[in-house]
């Protein structure tokens, strides 16, 4: 069985991250999406919130799951017997950065294979930090976040 690691902070989830979720369903006999836990971090919803969020919006994709991890993606990547880790890039700069961690997770584990999908020409753009200040400043997110998303990060700003 194919399995493919898609981590993240999903802060919100955006339909960037939607789109890479489903194509790199289509490619694997199961993906599972791991939402980082950062104690360092402060982020807008509870790691429990963005499993729920994603769970629902992934929902009709039979063979996604969603996961909390902390710590290092190479300990997840053998814990749950992957074979790849799948990244989106939006352009040169997610290039740079993922590709350094891809190379740092290959030193880890020589295991570790990872693959990038280009992210959609309408979701190039969208980043989940802008998504937040447009949501805080009280502009439409509708057409970058799922469906279920878009009302509680409305809600957190209110």
């Amino acid at each position: 069985m194919r399995i493919a690691v898609f981590p993240g902070s999903f802060d919100p989830l955006t339909n960037g991250h939607l789109d890479i979720i489903k194509r790199g369903s289509y490619l694997f006999d199961e993906l599972v999406v791991a939402v980082g836990v950062n104690t360092t971090k402060t982020t807008l919803f509870s790691t429990e919130e963005k499993v729920h969020l994603i769970e629902e919006a992934v929902s009709p994709l039979k063979n996604v799951r969603v996961v909390t991890t902390q710590g290092l993606t190479v300990d997840l990547f053998k814990k749950l017997g992957a074979t790849t880790l799948i990244r989106g890039l939006r352009d040169e700069a997610d290039y740079r950065y993922e590709r350094q961690i891809a190379e740092m997770n290959h030193q880890l584990d020589s295991q570790v294979e990872t693959i990038f999908l280009m992210a959609r020409p309408q979701d190039t753009y969208v980043a989940s930090s802008i998504i937040k200040e447009i949501a805080k400043m009280g502009g439409d997110i509708s057409q970058f976040v799922p469906k279920n998303v878009s009302e509680p990060l409305k809600a957190k700003f209110k």
